[in-house]
């Protein structure tokens, strides 16, 4: 994530612009979402009676965008909001300013401006789609972006060298109120078998930290005369495209295979543990990632966490995750071990970042 523990700045191409903030990364509490409080530092010199705008824009982009001439790329803004910086208008100005914007006002000086944009809470985090080795192009996904520039009003067309641009993430952290541990049963009754085969599988807890391990319980109640020959434990990584093409990937971001032998008439109570990293899935296109800043590393999206009554049409892309314990139980009979059949079940998984400490930002 990013570092709380610096002013990050971003200046035009031509040295006339230049943004502040404190941080990049803003949280959503799910019912609020930290304000996004800034500096804009203008050099008057170089406006000739043009105005100075900053705005803030969520942005959904999906496809190549060497494709958009055919008509295979889709990019639209979720959201845009706007403010004008210069000449200062009093309705659009910040009502307070926070520390922050005091003390970067005092140091940059009177040509230094405050923004404050309000993020709704209907809007999604930021999501990148991990491209494959030959992706050009920005990259899909879900991102924010505080731009900054000079324009005789906000309908003109901004060149590059009038304008500052600084994406920024909308994150999501794990809540400190957990729920109760996902737990699955099921029981596989086999033609020439009295009794079942019982499988029971549980987590240690409902919300797991990215990088941290994930402890698997597996309970076996073999009472029939098949053997249980291997144990596989994989983790699915769901992501739902809802903007626009309603789409869903599932890719696997964890594949364990033990070879744990279950005789007949027999029983294995064990924990397992599995750790999904992006680390072993680089190669992956299309992947959900956390929203990348640069080209800084960054981890396996989060899980979506909704707020009760929210449209998931807006939200773009949602990500999800499931677990899965497979027993793999050879059949005998004529053709001994060469044919088997799976007896599996799923769990609900949310990965998330734990809350941070709260780090005074400092200039």
């Amino acid at each position: 994530m990013a570092d709380r523990s610096k002013v990050f700045k971003k200046t035009s191409p031509n040295a006339k612009l230049s943004i502040y903030l404190g941080k990049r990364d803003f949280v959503d509490h799910v019912d609020y979402v930290e304000p996004v409080d800034g500096v804009i530092l203008i050099d008057p010199e170089y406006l000739k009676d043009r105005k100075v705008f900053v705005t803030l824009t969520c942005a959904f982009r999906y496809g190549r965008d060497d494709l958009d001439v055919i008509g295979l790329s889709f990019r639209k803004d979720i959201c845009a909001m706007a403010t004008q910086i210069y000449p200062s208008v009093p309705k659009q100005a910040p009502a307070t300013l926070t520390p922050l914007q005091e003390k970067l006002m005092k140091k940059l000086g009177e040509n230094a401006y405050p923004f404050t944009f309000e993020i709704p809470t209907n809007l999604p985090c930021s999501v990148t789609l991990q491209p494959g080795p030959d992706d050009v192009g920005k990259a899909c996904g879900v991102d924010f972006e505080v731009k900054g520039f000079c324009a005789e009003n906000l309908e003109e067309k901004i060149h590059k060298r009038n304008s500052v641009r600084l994406v920024i993430r909308k994150v999501q952290f794990a809540p400190l109120n957990l729920g109760p541990a996902p737990k699955a049963e099921t029981t596989k009754q086999f033609i020439m078998s009295d009794k079942p085969l019982y499988l029971e599988a549980s987590l240690d807890k409902e919300i797991y930290y990215h990088g941290d391990p994930i402890s698997v319980n597996v309970n076996i109640n073999n009472a029939t005369s098949k053997i249980v020959k291997k144990i596989k434990i994989t983790v699915e990584q769901i992501t739902d495209v809802v903007l626009f093409s309603l789409d869903k990937y599932t890719k696997i971001v964890c594949n364990e295979e033990i070879n744990e032998t279950v005789a007949a008439n027999s029983t294995v109570s064990k924990s397992y543990t599995v750790t999904p990293t992006l680390a072993a899935n680089r190669q992956q296109r299309g992947l959900a990632l956390d929203g990348k800043l640069k080209h800084g590393d960054t981890n396996l999206a989060s899980s979506t966490i909704l707020r009760p009554g929210m449209e998931k049409e807006v939200l773009g892309i949602l990500v999800s995750y499931n677990l899965k314990v497979t027993l793999v139980v050879s059949r005998g009979g004529i053709l001994g071990d060469l044919t088997s059949s799976d007896v599996g079940v799923e769990l609900p998984l949310i990965l998330m970042h734990p809350k941070p400490t709260d780090v005074r930002r400092t200039l």
